[in-house]
């Protein structure tokens, strides 16, 4: 099993930046892809950003303004997050892809104040 911790969430106004980190725990070996998702306020989970053996992956709306990272050695999945739009309001929710199984996060709320 892989644990997955997020933290770095909160509320930002227009224009502002975040950084969201991931911590992965427990059998971390053989983890493929990590990434990150997002759910607003009644609507479907969406792809933001994965990172699989140093290639990436951006939704078109975050192209430009999100970058995600990935440190082995801390076991920790990075999204910076700049230039945000009230659209970016949601719970950001960490992944990993380990054998062919996905866990997932708690979540973190980012609000983007208009």
């Amino acid at each position: 099993q892989v644990q997955l911790v997020e933290s770095g969430g909160g509320l930002v106004q227009a224009g502002g930046s975040l950084r969201l980190s991931c911590v992965a725990s427990g059998s971390i070996f053989s983890i493929s892809a990590m990434g990150w998702y997002r759910q607003a306020p009644g609507k479907q989970r969406e792809l933001v950003a994965t990172t699989n053996s140093g290639s990436t992956n951006y939704a078109d709306s975050v192209k430009g303004r999100f970058t995600i990272s990935r440190d082995n050695v801390k076991n920790t999945v990075y999204l910076q997050m700049n230039t945000l739009k009230p659209e970016d309001t949601g719970v950001y929710y960490c992944n990993a892809l380990q054998w062919g199984m996905q866990f997932w996060g708690q979540g973190t709320q980012v609000t983007v104040s208009s």
